[in-house]
């Protein structure tokens, strides 16, 4: 029987003495790896939290990206994304600004906002992003610090946070609860969708809309008919409306007495917490198992607060290690289902949009099913004529705890995911696949098996974080708060340092070449697709193009010739900014290991006269280069970038043309987060 290692916790002494007791459990016991595999994972269990975006809940930690984005998408007027127009009242400016519980406790039941399909819309507004408060409210911009939510850092700081996990929709709780229950909210209308509300979140008796159910096949029945054992934890009495199997004909069939009696069985019956410690101390946990929480617990705004979210996650994890054993070869997946309308500064991935016909961008990928094309009576009362034809997806940044025993020592994972992508790691797992999950989210959004280490996951981890205090206890809090907007515009703080960061699956250079036309060649060497966005600063004020390229594949974008400044953004702070009238320079980048090549052609009629140095690893990484390159041929420049842990940040001059390329090179080993960030966040752009 495997055994809490309680040598571990006495090694750690005085610092984990203050570290919440159910995270200090869960992180003592060891992982059982007798393959050194996916397959030691024998359960995964799912709990889905309520209404709260990362930079809310982890923009000052240090780390992952938050407040110190060194690259955050311009906005008109020469200001940044964090610096939101108001035009409904005043201060007309508006920047992230703290929640601070201790000085005003009433802050931590703060007032929700508007969420909605029509409202999240017109907040991302085409990857725009420049009126987030007008349509989200001011208080949306409040943030959360370690001392308001110490046991939600406490979490991330013992195993590992992702920093790229998105909710699926643009809009609310059903519909992303959907994705992660099915892999889908049905964007072909075929059936009963495709859902944009949260229409079809009770049975039909108490939502008239949603008499006519949805008819497409969810994940849990996938599970059922290949023999994967499964179930639901919830409180059907006190379950917020969160499960969204309510809405299926099939779970209604089987309540009703005509249907599989076993997905009503597992699904829509009553077996909450006392069931789970149960099954866990039976040591009959099945495979696959979602836990729903109670209104209070949810997390969600007015409801609930991060304080009670916090002690049901505690509970959770309290069930799950019961038994050691089980514990030892379980994964715990805790996320969001969407933002609320709380403010997060990541352009969401998302297919080119589509504005007076024409796509803003392209995709070597099909796109099927990504765009609302078509009307659901069901969703007429969030249906907006100017809004058909909008990208589903994906919608803004949420929390993402990894934990287990495979996934200790307080890392950051900044592959790209949504909630299908938490499907995709039982299908990885267990074999049952999800026909639902659509092209477009199988190339750009991962299957979470890159926050893992199976080869050796007893390893010793960092050493085990403290946190001030422990996590305050589920309790009667004050009603909902609305916080007063601050009339001046303050830079918001993330500390710096590093984390741990886990491999990533990346390998892209966006190339340019100058001549009758700029065209930038979007090139993915990787096993893993991405979006790259496009502003062209030349005209602020216009939505960015979205490139969505495959593994292995290219595509090519193109403006006119003349003057331009574009600025290019990726995944895990990819970023290229081209700025000038046409070098008469084609360029590449390449990396082997940890080192990269910058190769210069030179395209034009003479000689052009090209520099190149470190930007904000000059201290580490000093070397500058410089060489004269006659018409026709080519010079390459090399670094290592071992010192910077793989990171890198280039500025290359030839002649008046100008280009910043910063990034990460992976390897395929684990490195770190980037080292230059943190601290004020960049409220302007030049």
């Amino acid at each position: 029987m495997t055994q809490i290692d309680r040598r571990r916790l006495l090694a750690l002494g005085a610092a984990s003495i203050a570290l919440p007791a159910a995270i200090q459990k869960a992180w003592a016991i060891d992982a059982k790896a007798p393959t050194g595999t996916l397959q030691d994972v024998k359960h995964v269990v799912i709990l889905m939290q309520e209404n709260r975006s990362f930079d809310h809940y982890f923009g000052t930690m240090d780390g992952v990206r938050g407040f110190g984005d060194r690259f955050p998408a311009p906005l008109p007027g020469g200001r940044t994304v964090w610096t939101q127009a108001y035009t409904k009242g005043e201060p007309d400016l508006i920047a992230p600004f703290p929640l601070n519980t201790a000085t005003n406790p009433a802050l931590m039941r703060v007032e929700g906002t508007p969420h909605s399909w029509p409202d999240a819309q017109y907040a991302w507004d085409n990857g725009r992003m420049a009126n987030w408060p007008d349509h989200k409210r001011p208080h949306a911009m409040g943030y959360f610090e370690k001392r308001d939510i110490p046991f939600q850092w406490a979490l991330a700081d013992a195993f590992t946070i992702c920093d790229a996990y998105h909710c699926s929709f643009t809009g609310g709780t059903n519909t992303n609860r959907l994705f992660m229950w099915s892999g889908t909210n049905d964007g072909a209308g075929t059936h009963g969708g495709p859902s944009i509300s949260n229409s079809h979140d009770t049975l039909p008796d108490k939502a008239p809309l949603a008499k006519v159910p949805y008819t497409w096949t969810t994940y849990p029945e996938r599970l059922e008919a290949a023999g994967v054992s499964w179930k639901i934890y919830e409180d059907m009495a006190d379950n917020f409306g969160d499960n969204p199997l309510v809405g299926f004909k099939a779970f209604r069939d089987s309540l009703a007495g005509t249907g599989n009696p076993a997905l009503a069985a597992k699904g829509l019956s009553t077996q909450h917490l006392d069931v789970l410690l149960a099954d866990v101390e039976a040591g009959t946990l099945p495979s696959v198992s979602w836990v729903i929480s109670p209104a209070k617990d949810s997390e969600h705004p007015g409801p609930s607060s991060p304080a009670q979210g916090a002690d049901y996650i505690a509970r959770v994890l309290d069930a799950l290690t019961a038994n050691p054993d089980v514990w030892a070869s379980t994964v715990l997946l805790v996320n969001f289902d969407e933002n609320d309308g709380f403010f997060d500064h990541v352009l969401p991935p998302a297919p080119p949009s589509i504005l007076d016909g024409a796509a803003l961008g392209a995709s070597t990928v099909d796109t099927a099913g990504e765009y609302h094309a078509v009307r659901a009576e069901s969703e007429r009362s969030s249906e907006r004529d100017d809004l058909m034809g909008r990208p589903y997806g994906l919608g803004p940044r949420v929390p993402m705890y990894v934990i287990s025993p495979f996934s200790r020592g307080g890392f950051v994972n900044s592959e790209v995911f949504d909630h299908t992508s938490v499907i995709r790691f039982c299908e990885a797992r267990f074999g049952v696949m999800e026909p639902n999950i659509s092209a477009w989210r199988r190339a750009v959004c991962g299957d979470l098996t890159s926050c893992f280490d199976f080869k050796a996951p007893n390893a010793e981890p960092a050493a085990l974080p403290s946190t001030p205090e422990a996590a305050a206890k589920a309790a009667a809090l004050p009603g909902r708060t609305t916080p007063p907007t601050p009339v001046g515009v303050a830079a918001p703080v993330q500390a710096a340092g590093l984390r741990r960061s886990r491999a990533l699956p990346y390998a892209f250079d966006v190339a340019l070449t100058a001549g009758s036309a700029a065209k930038l060649e979007f090139v993915n060497r990787g096993s893993a697709g991405a979006v790259f966005h496009v502003h062209d600063l030349k005209l602020p004020e216009s939505a960015p193009r979205r490139y969505t390229v495959e593994a292995l594949k290219t595509l090519t974008g193109e403006w006119p010739a003349g003057e331009y400044d574009l600025f290019v953004s990726g995944p895990n702070g990819f970023h290229r900014r081209y700025r000038g009238d046409g070098p008469g320079v084609s360029m590449s980048f390449a990396a082997v290991g940890r080192k990269a090549r910058l190769r210069l052609s030179n395209v034009s009629g003479r000689t052009q006269y090209a520099t190149a140095a470190s930007g904000a690893y000059e201290a580490k990484i000093p070397v500058i280069h410089a060489a004269e390159i006659p018409p026709g041929e080519s010079r390459e420049f090399v670094w290592d970038f071992m010192p910077t842990s793989g990171w890198y940040d280039l500025k290359v001059k030839v002649g008046e043309f100008e280009q910043r390329l910063a990034g990460r090179i992976d390897d395929g080993s684990p490195t770190t987060s980037d080292p230059a960030m943190g601290g004020a966040a960049v409220m302007a752009w030049s």
